[in-house]
């Protein structure tokens, strides 16, 4: 059998441009599958349920013995088996290490054992007094030097139970208003 005739330089040019063409929109191809994903992953997490915490007035008592709120800004996805956990992040001048601490008396709308409906909220208080020693548990000024935030596990009723874990911003006592409230801390 005889063999075919050599290519001419055209012809292997012209194989050699139609592989690099291809071997382009394959390369293209798999970059839009990865955006594609990424982009759905991205507004699937964006779409999750997260969580806003509020302090009400401290009007008498310690300014650890205030009642928090916590709500879920979603404006479509409920969250369920909600644990508040509460953080005392930072206290000047004491040397205490961060503590974190289950919240306590979380009250729930009616209805809901441990869930969030989209716009609902629930109130807790943090039992920091408990975490204070004695040496400065009479420090009037220990609030005002503190910083705490709130850690929040819940799941969410997409794809089965998804657990997700979420921290707020620090707060602190803000007595510029009037009654003072814990408020959170300005970003830096």
């Amino acid at each position: 059998m005889p063999r075919p005739p050599p290519l001419t330089l055209r012809q292997e040019l012209l194989l050699l441009a139609r592989g690099g063409a291809r071997s382009v929109q394959q390369a293209f191809l798999t970059l839009l599958v990865i955006g594609f994903i990424a982009g759905v992953a991205f507004v699937a997490w964006s779409l999750r349920p997260t969580l806003s915490y509020s302090s009400e007035d401290l009007t008498a008592g310690s300014p650890f013995d205030v009642t928090f709120r916590v709500e879920n800004n979603n404006p479509w996805f409920a969250l369920s088996n909600l644990k508040i956990s509460c953080v005392l992040a930072h206290v000047r001048a004491s040397g205490m290490q961060p503590t974190m601490i289950a919240a306590n008396d979380v009250r729930f709308p009616a209805g809901n054992a441990s869930g969030l409906e989209s716009g609902e909220s629930a109130t807790f208080t943090c039992p920091f007094r408990t975490l204070i020693g004695h040496p400065i548990n009479d420090d009037p000024g220990i609030a005002q030097r503190a910083e705490i935030y709130f850690r929040g596990e819940y799941d969410v009723p997409l794809f089965g139970s998804f657990r997700i874990t979420d921290n707020s911003a620090y707060f602190f006592l803000n007595t510029h208003l009037l009654p003072p409230r814990w408020t959170s801390k300005p970003p830096a």
